[in-house]
């Protein structure tokens, strides 16, 4: 309020405010006898961005009152509307009353009132109404709140309302003597949240309650008491912000009929901060009392637990990076203790360019702990540390064709223990060096534009000395991003070798509305690669790869790869984007053929939708499903609608996870949460409000 009446103290006659910009426009301005200064007639005054208008605005010197006839209306540069039919106000605008007025906040938030006073920094409403539902006469507003009087501390951004009544098309469903709520300009408050009703078919029916917290410019924390037939549970977030990162802290404890011997719970904690010359340190950890929890209570469906400590630092010419992370895991079928639970990394690398390329120079360390007893490969550990050099260059001949040359040349020593089958200390050198040619060929006619690019690569690498136990390098991955590298596989445990040869092929178009790429190759080896079959690495002879991308001008976007061999298809995966204003569309498929060498005895087939469709402003489907397509059956399925107003969103979801475990079983939710657009524990209106009939 003090804001939108500032511009009228800039209009008054004092020498003070000879120096303010401010307009006064009215068809008649005149000084009576009395010295009162009258503006009459269509009045309208600018000032910093407001505009006020009214009938009649009167400065009496001897009473030091400032009058206004309506109807007023005075709009600042951020939206905010006040309308009244008059007001009286001391000239330093700490005083005054307001009949008939209704102040429009944010744009969205309406009050009216029979009287508006202004004491100081605060602006009483009596007999109020609020809402930020369209008004339209004859009608009552799809919500309002109303209260006998509303207090507005512009200073806090805070509403306070006293006997307040809860009304649904006038109808009142709840009363509450004292509420406080914040304004629309509030972006954080303390105060109740969205509230979330929640059914489940292992906790029942239940309500979730999320009470906001501030306890300072850069802190925060969040309660949410979670009631049901089935559980109690206080749900808990902390985030507090620092001038050089932050830390978010979540958790939960429950008791509930599904474990009643005992309370159970999670909490997780994430941080990331940064120091002089670049260091960033990042962390991440979890604990849960029991494999079921996260489950249970629909918090997360990871079959793994990793706790992570990162400390790195990154530039354009170098990379350090040291990280320890412990697993968990939920898995039936796997032992924590022989994951193995335990793994430390160290690793540097520099980059400069010298002899005609680009010379890089690394070293670094890494370990595994398992902490299973006995011998052999569930209870063994290993440590390796090791250095490397590696020179890259490219030319472009005469006749276009791209001169790719690169060597590397590495040199590790690994410890063992808790395993016979290996020495205690294992000393290798790697070798290993290619020379790639590309010919780009390039064509221009009427539309479209196509580029062919036939590629070879002939390489080797070796590895002479001991051979390490393979933790590293068990799940490699064959795709058109590591068909030219000087190896295919990861870690630093195996190496590829002998000589190779690498061919392909990539084609792309580009027309006026979509790009297009295609990619074809293969790797010829002289010696059979350590590899996996389903890899597509195996024997001398790898997969043939086939691997493509679409992007099309609307917003729709498909890339897809497979592996072939005499056999037939092998490892294959799909993706399919669309995004538009009434459509985001994201689906996968995945298919990944039985191999005893990755742990898959049987084949894996899934497709995975999630959709959301917007038919209008006020209605939106969203869907999301996973169906297992080796077992013929669904993983989950969610779906969701939401339908909303200029004042209000209601949302529905219903899921169902079919999929279970010995610690828990099938489950299905339904939630339901509504929103009252206007205060800022809401979202903003994204709606256009509908035109008043009749």
């Amino acid at each position: 309020m003090r804001r939108l009446l500032a511009l009228l103290l800039a209009l008054l006659p004092l020498p003070a405010r000879a120096q303010d910009s401010a307009v006064l426009v009215a068809d008649s301005l005149f000084v009576t006898a009395e010295e009162r200064l009258v503006a009459t007639g269509n009045v309208q005054a600018f000032h910093d961005g407001t505009v006020l208008s009214a009938s009649r605005i009167t400065y009496d010197r001897a009473a030091d009152r400032l009058a206004i006839e309506g109807p007023i209306l005075i709009r600042d540069a951020d939206g905010t509307v006040l309308t009244a039919e008059r007001a009286d106000f001391d000239p330093r605008l700490e005083d005054g009353l307001l009949r008939g007025a209704r102040l429009v906040l944010e744009r969205q938030l309406q009050l009216s009132a029979n009287r508006v006073d202004r004491v100081g920094g605060l602006t009483a409403l009596t007999g109020t109404a609020v809402t930020s539902c369209q008004v339209c006469a004859g009608r009552r507003p799809l919500w309002e709140i109303r209260a006998e009087q509303v207090i507005h501390d512009e200073a806090a951004q805070q509403l306070f309302f006293e006997d307040a009544r809860f009304l649904v098309r006038g109808v009142p469903i709840l009363w509450v003597p004292r509420l406080r709520l914040p304004d629309p300009g509030n972006a954080r408050a303390t105060g109740l949240l969205i509230p979330r009703i929640r059914s489940t078919s292992e906790l029942g029916f239940g309500v979730r309650l999320p009470y906001f917290v501030e306890l300072g410019p850069s802190r925060d924390v969040t309660l949410a008491p979670y009631l049901s037939s089935q559980t109690r549970t206080l749900e808990a977030r902390y985030r507090q912000a620092f001038l050089n990162g932050a830390i978010e802290v979540t958790g939960a404890v429950s008791r509930d009929d599904i474990r009643p011997d005992g309370l159970r719970g999670y909490l997780a904690a994430e941080g990331e901060f940064e120091f002089a010359k670049r260091l960033l340190l990042e962390f991440s950890a979890t604990a849960i009392s029991d494999e079921a929890y996260l489950l249970d209570y629909g918090i997360s469906d990871a079959d793994r637990l990793e706790s992570v400590l990162r400390l790195s630092r990154a530039t354009e010419e170098s990379l350090l990076v040291a990280e320890v992370t412990q697993i968990r895991t939920l898995r039936e079928e796997e032992t924590a203790s022989s994951l193995p639970p335990v793994l430390g990394t160290l690793a540097w690398e520099e980059r400069r360019a010298a002899l005609g390329g680009t010379v890089t120079l690394g070293a670094g360390a890494d370990g595994f702990l398992r902490t299973a007893d006995g011998a052999g490969a569930s209870a063994r550990d290993v440590a390796r540390a090791g250095a490397f050099a590696g020179w890259r260059a490219d030319r472009v001949l005469a006749t276009g064709l791209l001169v790719e040359g690169e060597a590397r040349g590495a040199l590790d020593a690994f410890r063992v223990t808790d395993d016979p089958a290996f020495a205690d200390t294992l000393l290798r050198a790697a070798p290993a060096a290619a020379v790639t040619l590309r010919w780009p060929l390039l064509r221009r006619g009427g539309r479209f534009v196509d580029l062919l690019e036939p590629v070879a690569s002939l390489g080797w690498s070796g590895a002479l000395g001991d051979d390490p136990p393979n933790e590293d390098a068990r799940l490699p991955e064959f795709d058109e991003a590591n068909l030219f590298a000087l190896s295919r596989l990861p870690g630093e445990d195996v190496v590829e070798e002998g000589g190779r040869l690498s061919l392909g092929l990539g084609w792309t178009r580009q027309g006026p509305d979509f790009v297009s790429t295609v990619s074809l190759g293969r790797v010829l080896r002289t010696e059979a690669a350590g590899a996996s079959e389903a890899s597509g690495l195996s024997g001398t002879d790898s997969d043939w790869l086939v691997a493509g991308q679409l992007d099309l001008a609307g917003g729709f976007a498909l890339d897809g790869r497979t592996l072939l061999d005499e056999d037939g298809i092998g490892k294959t995966e799909a993706r399919v984007g669309w995004a538009n204003e009434a459509v985001t569309l994201s689906a996968a498929y995945l298919f990944l053929p039985a191999d005893a060498a990755e742990a898959r005895p049987a084949r894996a087939a899934e497709w995975t939708i999630d959709a959301e469709w917007r038919p209008s402003q006020s209605w939106t489907l969203l869907g999301e499903t996973r169906y297992d397509v080796a077992n013929d059956k669904p993983a989950r399925a969610r779906l969701g609608l939401v339908w909303r107003n200029e004042c209000v969103e209601v949302d529905v979801s219903v899921g169902r996870r079919y999929t279970s475990t010995d610690e828990a079983g099938p489950s299905t939710d339904f939630g339901l949460s509504i929103n009252l657009n206007g205060f800022s524990a809401g979202r903003q209106a994204r709606v256009t409000p509908g035109r008043c009939r009749g």
